[in-house]
């Protein structure tokens, strides 16, 4: 049986605040072993320090941003922006935040997730052996909404690979990856919420996820360039083409 839960009495976190201790002290019962713990990466970059200044929160994604797969501007005049980040992340506005952080503020994810991961599964595997899970908000493509992913990862298999074994039918499957660390992610944002200030969520009944910390992180999940069939918005793919075209008339 699966079960999913958020913690409560988690209070306002600060730069250098020990996440280890602040997840700890909020548990109504102990950790077990297979456990796995989600994290929303907001309080993770407020424990590091990520929170900087930035009157114009168009600046600090134009900083975050590593290429630009597509804009678009509203007829109100509001650009989107859909960018990779550092991270290697495909997203819009960068992941950069404004909400639930001071005026004048924005905060930027963890410089890098699956660490912040690790050391927080170091810290609570002197309890139990538990897994961790780093989560952000993301939009997808071709579906409006958003929902949870995992963008940091330790002590957890983030695909269950089904390549190889047969359906119910007895077909074999070729390509069947699941993602288990992205519908984890999903699945706590059920419980976590978006302004009930439960930022962390214990996973129970997946043990057989949970395994070394030098499991593949969150990273991994990040498509290679090579097999990215979409790197371009269709707009800035049709510009660039017309424009070669012109250029190679001239």
């Amino acid at each position: 049986m699966l079960q999913v839960w958020a913690l409560d009495g988690i209070r306002e976190i600060t730069p250098g605040d020990d996440l280890v201790g602040v997840i700890l002290d909020a548990l109504t019962e102990p950790l077990h072993d297979g456990d796995i713990v989600v994290v929303t990466s907001k309080i993770v970059s407020k424990a590091e320090g990520r929170v900087i200044r930035a009157d114009d929160r168009e600046d600090a994604i134009t900083r975050e941003t590593v290429r630009l797969v597509a804009s678009r501007t509203s007829p109100t005049g509001h650009v989107t922006r859909i960018v990779e980040n550092p991270l290697g992340i495909v997203s819009a506005a960068a992941g950069v935040d404004a909400s639930n952080t001071p005026e004048g503020t924005v905060l930027l994810l963890p410089v890098d997730p699956d660490a912040s991961a690790r050391r927080l599964a170091e810290g609570l595997r002197q309890v139990a052996r538990v897994g961790v899970l780093i989560t952000d908000t993301l939009g997808r493509a071709w579906r409006e909404g958003q929902t949870d992913h995992a963008i940091g990862a330790a002590g957890v298999r983030v695909f269950e690979d089904l390549r190889g074994t047969t359906d119910a039918e007895g077909r074999p499957l070729v390509v069947t990856l699941p993602c288990v660390a992205d519908e984890i992610a999903a699945a706590t944002d059920l419980v976590k919420g978006k302004a009930s200030r439960r930022p962390v969520a214990i996973v129970r009944g997946r043990g057989d996820l949970v395994g070394e910390l030098d499991l593949p992180g969150a990273r991994s999940i990040v498509r290679d360039p090579a097999r990215d069939m979409f790197r371009q918005g269709a707009d800035e793919a049709y510009a660039e083409g017309f424009a070669a075209g012109r250029a190679a008339r001239d």
